[in-house]
Protein backbone atom coordinates (compact mmCIF):
# COMPACT_ATOMS: atom_id res chain seq x y z
CA UNK A 1 0.00 0.00 0.00
CA UNK A 2 1.22 3.65 -1.63
CA UNK A 3 0.96 6.99 -0.85
CA UNK A 4 0.72 9.33 -3.48
CA UNK A 5 2.01 12.98 -3.89
CA UNK A 6 0.38 14.62 -6.92
CA UNK A 7 1.32 18.01 -7.79
CA UNK A 8 2.21 20.37 -10.53
CA UNK A 9 5.69 21.73 -10.25
CA UNK A 10 7.77 20.83 -7.13
CA UNK A 11 7.87 23.93 -5.65
CA UNK A 12 9.15 24.49 -1.94
CA UNK A 13 6.14 23.01 -0.13
CA UNK A 14 6.15 19.95 -2.39
CA UNK A 15 9.58 20.08 -1.90
CA UNK A 16 9.13 20.18 2.31
CA UNK A 17 6.53 17.29 1.64
CA UNK A 18 8.83 14.96 0.23
CA UNK A 19 11.57 15.73 2.66
CA UNK A 20 9.03 15.38 5.97
CA UNK A 21 8.02 12.29 4.39
CA UNK A 22 11.60 11.04 4.32
CA UNK A 23 12.10 11.94 7.92
CA UNK A 24 8.99 10.28 9.02
CA UNK A 25 10.08 7.30 7.24
CA UNK A 26 7.09 7.51 4.79
CA UNK A 27 8.05 6.40 0.87
CA UNK A 28 5.45 9.00 -1.19
CA UNK A 29 5.64 8.01 -5.13
CA UNK A 30 5.08 10.83 -7.13
CA UNK A 31 2.28 11.83 -9.88
CA UNK A 32 2.82 14.98 -12.16
CA UNK A 33 -0.94 16.24 -13.26
CA UNK A 34 0.36 19.22 -16.05
CA UNK A 35 1.67 17.59 -18.92
CA UNK A 36 0.38 14.08 -18.28
CA UNK A 37 -2.11 12.11 -20.91
CA UNK A 38 -4.91 10.75 -18.81
CA UNK A 39 -7.04 7.87 -21.00
CA UNK A 40 -10.37 5.94 -20.27
CA UNK A 41 -11.41 3.64 -22.83
CA UNK A 42 -12.98 0.12 -23.39
CA UNK A 43 -9.27 -1.75 -22.27
CA UNK A 44 -8.90 0.50 -19.19
CA UNK A 45 -7.08 3.50 -17.79
CA UNK A 46 -3.74 4.88 -18.39
CA UNK A 47 -1.60 7.83 -17.40
CA UNK A 48 1.63 8.83 -19.99
CA UNK A 49 3.68 11.65 -19.52
CA UNK A 50 6.43 11.67 -22.59
CA UNK A 51 8.64 9.85 -21.15
CA UNK A 52 7.44 7.57 -18.87
CA UNK A 53 4.22 5.44 -18.02
CA UNK A 54 2.51 6.06 -14.65
CA UNK A 55 -0.38 4.18 -15.33
CA UNK A 56 1.19 1.37 -12.50
CA UNK A 57 1.95 4.05 -10.12
CA UNK A 58 -1.37 5.46 -10.05
CA UNK A 59 -3.01 1.85 -9.65
CA UNK A 60 -0.75 0.76 -7.30
CA UNK A 61 -1.44 4.05 -4.64
CA UNK A 62 -4.32 4.03 -2.21
CA UNK A 63 -3.89 7.07 -1.00
CA UNK A 64 -3.26 10.53 -3.04
CA UNK A 65 -1.98 13.80 -1.43
CA UNK A 66 -3.83 16.43 -3.87
CA UNK A 67 -1.31 19.55 -3.71
CA UNK A 68 -2.40 20.35 -7.33
CA UNK A 69 -2.04 23.81 -6.82
CA UNK A 70 -4.45 25.35 -9.89
CA UNK A 71 -8.01 24.80 -7.89
CA UNK A 72 -9.64 23.90 -11.60
CA UNK A 73 -6.84 20.64 -11.76
CA UNK A 74 -7.01 19.52 -8.38
CA UNK A 75 -10.83 19.41 -8.33
CA UNK A 76 -10.13 17.83 -11.82
CA UNK A 77 -7.46 15.53 -9.97
CA UNK A 78 -9.13 14.37 -6.94
CA UNK A 79 -12.80 13.44 -9.16
CA UNK A 80 -10.50 11.48 -11.65
CA UNK A 81 -8.40 9.52 -9.03
CA UNK A 82 -11.51 8.99 -6.71
CA UNK A 83 -13.45 7.46 -9.80
CA UNK A 84 -10.65 5.17 -9.66
CA UNK A 85 -10.73 4.40 -6.56
CA UNK A 86 -8.54 6.10 -4.83
CA UNK A 87 -8.54 7.92 -1.30
CA UNK A 88 -7.55 11.71 -0.92
CA UNK A 89 -6.24 14.69 0.60
CA UNK A 90 -8.67 16.66 0.55
CA UNK A 91 -11.31 15.02 -1.14
CA UNK A 92 -13.36 16.00 -4.00
CA UNK A 93 -15.99 16.99 -1.86
CA UNK A 94 -14.07 19.39 0.27
CA UNK A 95 -12.28 20.65 -3.01
CA UNK A 96 -15.89 21.47 -4.87
CA UNK A 97 -17.30 23.46 -1.06
CA UNK A 98 -13.69 25.24 -0.86
CA UNK A 99 -12.92 26.45 -4.71
CA UNK A 100 -16.08 29.01 -4.23
CA UNK A 101 -15.73 31.32 -1.22
CA UNK A 102 -19.28 31.69 -1.89
CA UNK A 103 -19.82 28.12 -1.28
CA UNK A 104 -17.81 27.84 1.91
CA UNK A 105 -19.65 31.01 2.96
CA UNK A 106 -22.98 29.28 2.47
CA UNK A 107 -21.93 26.11 4.45
CA UNK A 108 -20.29 28.26 7.21
CA UNK A 109 -23.26 30.39 7.72
CA UNK A 110 -25.46 27.05 7.64
CA UNK A 111 -23.69 25.93 10.86
CA UNK A 112 -24.19 29.69 12.72
CA UNK A 113 -20.44 30.34 12.44
CA UNK A 114 -19.62 34.02 12.07
CA UNK A 115 -18.96 35.35 8.31
CA UNK A 116 -19.07 38.49 6.61
CA UNK A 117 -22.77 39.73 5.04
CA UNK A 118 -22.12 38.83 1.77
CA UNK A 119 -24.09 39.23 -1.15
CA UNK A 120 -24.58 37.31 -4.64
CA UNK A 121 -26.14 38.31 -7.72
CA UNK A 122 -25.69 35.95 -10.38
CA UNK A 123 -25.98 38.59 -13.60
CA UNK A 124 -22.83 39.65 -15.29
CA UNK A 125 -21.78 43.18 -15.69
CA UNK A 126 -21.44 43.20 -19.07
CA UNK A 127 -24.25 40.64 -21.50
CA UNK A 128 -23.18 40.36 -25.09
CA UNK A 129 -26.82 40.16 -26.73
CA UNK A 130 -27.20 37.77 -30.01
CA UNK A 131 -27.60 41.23 -31.67
CA UNK A 132 -24.53 42.12 -31.06
CA UNK A 133 -25.41 44.74 -28.57
CA UNK A 134 -24.03 45.08 -25.30
CA UNK A 135 -26.30 45.64 -21.80
CA UNK A 136 -25.05 47.21 -19.50
CA UNK A 137 -26.17 45.81 -15.69
CA UNK A 138 -23.42 47.51 -13.38
CA UNK A 139 -26.06 50.36 -11.87
CA UNK A 140 -29.02 47.23 -11.36
CA UNK A 141 -25.84 45.37 -9.39
CA UNK A 142 -25.26 48.00 -7.73
CA UNK A 143 -28.43 49.09 -6.27
CA UNK A 144 -29.02 45.41 -5.48
CA UNK A 145 -25.87 45.59 -3.40
CA UNK A 146 -26.73 48.92 -1.84
CA UNK A 147 -30.07 47.45 -0.31
CA UNK A 148 -28.12 45.44 1.73
CA UNK A 149 -24.46 46.94 2.13
CA UNK A 150 -23.79 50.25 2.79
CA UNK A 151 -21.12 51.92 0.34
CA UNK A 152 -20.26 54.57 2.95
CA UNK A 153 -18.89 51.63 5.16
CA UNK A 154 -17.23 50.02 2.28
CA UNK A 155 -18.47 47.08 -0.11
CA UNK A 156 -15.79 44.48 -1.01
CA UNK A 157 -15.87 43.20 -4.33
CA UNK A 158 -14.15 39.49 -5.02
CA UNK A 159 -13.93 36.97 -7.68
CA UNK A 160 -15.84 33.86 -6.38
CA UNK A 161 -12.65 31.47 -6.80
CA UNK A 162 -9.34 33.79 -6.73
CA UNK A 163 -6.57 33.65 -4.53
CA UNK A 164 -3.66 35.87 -3.18
CA UNK A 165 -5.88 38.94 -2.96
CA UNK A 166 -6.16 39.37 -7.25
CA UNK A 167 -8.95 40.69 -8.66
CA UNK A 168 -10.30 42.53 -4.43
CA UNK A 169 -11.48 45.83 -4.95
CA UNK A 170 -12.88 47.96 -2.34
CA UNK A 171 -15.73 50.20 -2.75
CA UNK A 172 -16.03 53.84 -0.56
CA UNK A 173 -19.04 55.32 -2.37
CA UNK A 174 -21.47 54.49 -5.10
CA UNK A 175 -19.22 55.66 -8.20
CA UNK A 176 -16.40 53.17 -6.66
CA UNK A 177 -19.09 50.56 -6.31
CA UNK A 178 -20.25 50.51 -10.06
CA UNK A 179 -17.16 51.26 -11.50
CA UNK A 180 -15.45 48.28 -9.71
CA UNK A 181 -18.63 46.12 -11.06
CA UNK A 182 -17.71 47.37 -14.32
CA UNK A 183 -14.43 45.44 -14.00
CA UNK A 184 -16.01 42.12 -13.28
CA UNK A 185 -15.66 39.59 -16.30
CA UNK A 186 -16.66 36.18 -16.29
CA UNK A 187 -13.40 34.39 -15.95
CA UNK A 188 -11.61 31.04 -14.54
CA UNK A 189 -11.74 32.78 -10.87
CA UNK A 190 -15.12 34.26 -11.33
CA UNK A 191 -17.17 32.15 -13.54
CA UNK A 192 -20.39 34.05 -13.18
CA UNK A 193 -22.21 37.14 -11.57
CA UNK A 194 -20.64 39.46 -8.82
CA UNK A 195 -20.10 38.30 -5.14
CA UNK A 196 -20.09 41.53 -2.72
CA UNK A 197 -19.19 41.97 0.70
CA UNK A 198 -19.08 43.79 3.57
CA UNK A 199 -16.04 45.70 4.77
CA UNK A 200 -14.53 44.32 7.94
CA UNK A 201 -12.34 46.64 9.81
CA UNK A 202 -10.27 44.00 10.89
CA UNK A 203 -7.67 47.10 11.47
CA UNK A 204 -3.99 45.82 9.86
CA UNK A 205 -4.02 42.17 10.19
CA UNK A 206 -5.85 39.26 9.24
CA UNK A 207 -5.04 35.43 10.46
CA UNK A 208 -4.82 32.05 8.72
CA UNK A 209 -5.79 29.05 11.22
CA UNK A 210 -4.46 25.53 10.56
CA UNK A 211 -7.35 22.88 11.15
CA UNK A 212 -6.96 19.21 9.94
CA UNK A 213 -8.10 15.60 11.26
CA UNK A 214 -6.81 12.13 10.99
CA UNK A 215 -9.05 8.90 10.74
CA UNK A 216 -9.93 8.15 14.17
CA UNK A 217 -9.02 10.97 16.17
CA UNK A 218 -10.78 14.04 16.71
CA UNK A 219 -10.27 17.05 15.11
CA UNK A 220 -7.43 19.79 15.82
CA UNK A 221 -6.55 23.71 15.74
CA UNK A 222 -3.17 24.83 16.03
CA UNK A 223 -2.90 27.14 18.40
CA UNK A 224 -1.02 29.45 17.08
CA UNK A 225 -2.17 31.55 13.82
CA UNK A 226 -0.12 32.86 11.06
CA UNK A 227 -1.12 36.80 11.17
CA UNK A 228 -0.41 38.71 8.00
CA UNK A 229 -0.04 42.43 8.51
CA UNK A 230 0.60 45.87 6.54
CA UNK A 231 -1.23 49.27 6.51
CA UNK A 232 -0.35 49.91 2.33
CA UNK A 233 -3.71 48.02 1.96
CA UNK A 234 -7.19 46.65 3.09
CA UNK A 235 -5.90 43.64 1.71
CA UNK A 236 -2.93 41.77 3.66
CA UNK A 237 -1.98 38.98 1.78
CA UNK A 238 1.52 38.31 1.95
CA UNK A 239 1.65 38.09 -1.94
CA UNK A 240 1.24 41.88 -1.73
CA UNK A 241 4.33 42.31 0.39
CA UNK A 242 2.78 42.26 4.26
CA UNK A 243 5.13 40.78 6.90
CA UNK A 244 4.00 37.80 9.48
CA UNK A 245 3.18 37.15 12.70
CA UNK A 246 2.57 34.74 15.21
CA UNK A 247 -0.75 34.75 16.70
CA UNK A 248 -1.92 32.98 19.91
CA UNK A 249 -5.65 32.14 19.81
CA UNK A 250 -8.37 32.13 22.19
CA UNK A 251 -10.35 29.06 22.87
CA UNK A 252 -13.62 30.61 22.11
CA UNK A 253 -11.55 30.68 18.36
CA UNK A 254 -9.82 27.17 18.37
CA UNK A 255 -13.37 26.07 19.24
CA UNK A 256 -14.88 27.80 16.26
CA UNK A 257 -12.14 26.80 14.13
CA UNK A 258 -12.82 23.06 14.56
CA UNK A 259 -16.52 23.63 14.09
CA UNK A 260 -15.52 25.38 11.02
CA UNK A 261 -12.97 22.63 9.72
CA UNK A 262 -15.96 19.68 11.03
CA UNK A 263 -18.86 21.74 8.69
CA UNK A 264 -16.41 22.01 5.68
CA UNK A 265 -15.16 18.35 5.54
CA UNK A 266 -18.94 16.69 5.90
CA UNK A 267 -17.94 13.59 7.57
CA UNK A 268 -14.81 12.93 5.57
CA UNK A 269 -12.53 10.93 7.87
CA UNK A 270 -9.37 12.73 6.89
CA UNK A 271 -9.08 16.44 5.73
CA UNK A 272 -6.69 20.08 6.64
CA UNK A 273 -8.20 23.58 5.56
CA UNK A 274 -6.54 27.12 6.58
CA UNK A 275 -8.84 28.72 7.58
CA UNK A 276 -9.00 32.66 6.93
CA UNK A 277 -10.56 34.93 9.70
CA UNK A 278 -10.64 38.65 10.42
CA UNK A 279 -11.07 39.92 13.89
CA UNK A 280 -13.65 42.86 13.19
CA UNK A 281 -11.98 45.73 15.46
CA UNK A 282 -12.96 48.97 14.26
CA UNK A 283 -12.38 51.21 16.27
CA UNK A 284 -11.59 49.07 18.91
CA UNK A 285 -7.25 49.93 18.62
CA UNK A 286 -5.29 49.71 20.98
CA UNK A 287 -2.20 51.46 19.64
CA UNK A 288 -1.71 54.62 17.50
CA UNK A 289 -1.96 53.96 13.82
CA UNK A 290 0.85 56.54 12.86
CA UNK A 291 3.08 55.16 15.21
CA UNK A 292 2.40 51.53 14.18
CA UNK A 293 3.52 52.58 10.24
CA UNK A 294 6.73 52.90 11.71
CA UNK A 295 6.96 49.54 13.52
CA UNK A 296 5.76 48.01 10.73
CA UNK A 297 8.33 49.44 8.25
CA UNK A 298 10.73 48.02 10.97
CA UNK A 299 9.48 45.40 10.47
CA UNK A 300 9.82 45.28 6.60
CA UNK A 301 13.39 46.06 7.06
CA UNK A 302 13.85 43.16 9.55
CA UNK A 303 12.13 41.19 7.20
CA UNK A 304 14.22 42.00 3.79
CA UNK A 305 16.48 39.19 3.99
CA UNK A 306 14.15 36.20 4.40
CA UNK A 307 12.61 37.68 0.85
CA UNK A 308 16.07 37.86 -0.11
CA UNK A 309 16.54 34.20 0.98
CA UNK A 310 13.16 33.15 -0.20
CA UNK A 311 13.95 34.74 -3.80
CA UNK A 312 16.92 32.49 -4.00
CA UNK A 313 14.93 29.22 -3.54
CA UNK A 314 17.68 25.84 -3.97
CA UNK A 315 15.95 22.89 -5.69
CA UNK A 316 19.24 20.95 -6.14
CA UNK A 317 20.28 21.90 -2.48
CA UNK A 318 17.31 22.33 -1.08
CA UNK A 319 18.14 20.80 2.40
CA UNK A 320 21.01 24.16 2.16
CA UNK A 321 18.59 26.39 1.13
CA UNK A 322 15.66 25.53 3.79
CA UNK A 323 18.41 25.72 6.69
CA UNK A 324 19.61 29.44 5.72
CA UNK A 325 15.63 29.77 5.33
CA UNK A 326 14.93 28.45 8.95
CA UNK A 327 17.57 30.39 10.60
CA UNK A 328 16.84 33.78 8.71
CA UNK A 329 13.44 33.58 10.87
CA UNK A 330 14.95 32.76 13.81
CA UNK A 331 16.62 35.68 13.97
CA UNK A 332 13.33 37.71 12.42
CA UNK A 333 11.55 36.06 15.46
CA UNK A 334 14.34 37.93 17.96
CA UNK A 335 13.61 41.18 16.70
CA UNK A 336 12.25 44.18 18.76
CA UNK A 337 9.97 45.31 15.84
CA UNK A 338 8.94 41.94 15.71
CA UNK A 339 8.08 41.26 19.14
CA UNK A 340 6.73 44.75 19.45
CA UNK A 341 3.73 44.24 16.54
CA UNK A 342 3.36 40.43 17.79
CA UNK A 343 2.23 41.89 21.19
CA UNK A 344 -0.05 44.45 19.38
CA UNK A 345 -1.36 41.27 17.93
CA UNK A 346 -2.18 39.18 20.37
CA UNK A 347 -3.39 41.68 23.07
CA UNK A 348 -5.72 43.21 19.87
CA UNK A 349 -6.87 38.96 19.55
CA UNK A 350 -7.65 38.62 23.43
CA UNK A 351 -9.78 41.77 23.71
CA UNK A 352 -11.78 40.94 20.71
CA UNK A 353 -11.66 37.29 20.82
CA UNK A 354 -15.70 37.41 20.48
CA UNK A 355 -15.27 39.55 17.47
CA UNK A 356 -13.79 36.94 15.00
CA UNK A 357 -15.21 36.34 11.29
CA UNK A 358 -14.57 33.79 8.85
CA UNK A 359 -14.27 34.43 5.54
CA UNK A 360 -12.42 31.82 3.08
CA UNK A 361 -10.87 28.37 3.31
CA UNK A 362 -7.83 26.59 1.43
CA UNK A 363 -8.02 22.96 0.70
CA UNK A 364 -4.51 22.93 -0.39
CA UNK A 365 -2.62 25.97 1.59
CA UNK A 366 1.05 27.17 0.67
CA UNK A 367 2.79 26.79 3.84
CA UNK A 368 6.44 25.70 3.95
CA UNK A 369 7.81 29.12 4.03
CA UNK A 370 6.03 31.11 6.45
CA UNK A 371 3.17 29.60 8.14
CA UNK A 372 5.54 26.47 9.16
CA UNK A 373 8.13 29.25 10.80
CA UNK A 374 5.87 31.55 12.17
CA UNK A 375 2.95 29.67 13.22
CA UNK A 376 5.05 26.13 14.04
CA UNK A 377 3.40 23.43 12.26
CA UNK A 378 4.21 21.81 9.29
CA UNK A 379 1.90 21.36 7.58
CA UNK A 380 3.02 18.38 5.70
CA UNK A 381 3.20 16.23 9.15
CA UNK A 382 -0.66 16.00 9.41
CA UNK A 383 -1.46 15.83 5.90
CA UNK A 384 0.92 12.89 5.30
CA UNK A 385 -0.42 11.21 9.18
CA UNK A 386 -3.83 11.89 7.51
CA UNK A 387 -2.96 10.02 4.52
CA UNK A 388 -1.65 7.08 6.25
CA UNK A 389 -5.16 7.18 8.70
CA UNK A 390 -6.48 6.05 5.39
CA UNK A 391 -4.51 3.24 4.31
Amino acid sequence: MSIALLYERSETDEMGIKLTAKKLGVELVFIPFRKIALSISDTGFAANTKGKDFTKTIEDSNVVLNRAQSKNRRLQAGYLLEGLGKKTVNSSSIEFICYSKLRTLLNLWKAKIPIPKTVFVPCDALDKLKNRKHLHNEKDIAELFQEILNPDDGIVIKPDSATHGKGMMLSNNREDLILNIQETKPSIINPIGVVAQEFIKKWFFDLRIIVYKEKGKPPVCHPIALARGGLKDFRTNTYLGNTVFAAKLPSNIIDLSIKSGKTLAKGERAWLFALDGMINIKENKIFDDNQLKIELEKVLNAFEPIRKIISETNKKDFSSWNNKLEESFRIYKMTKPYQKVKNIIDESIEKNKEKIIFHEANSCPEFWEHTRLIAEINIANPLIKGAKSLL
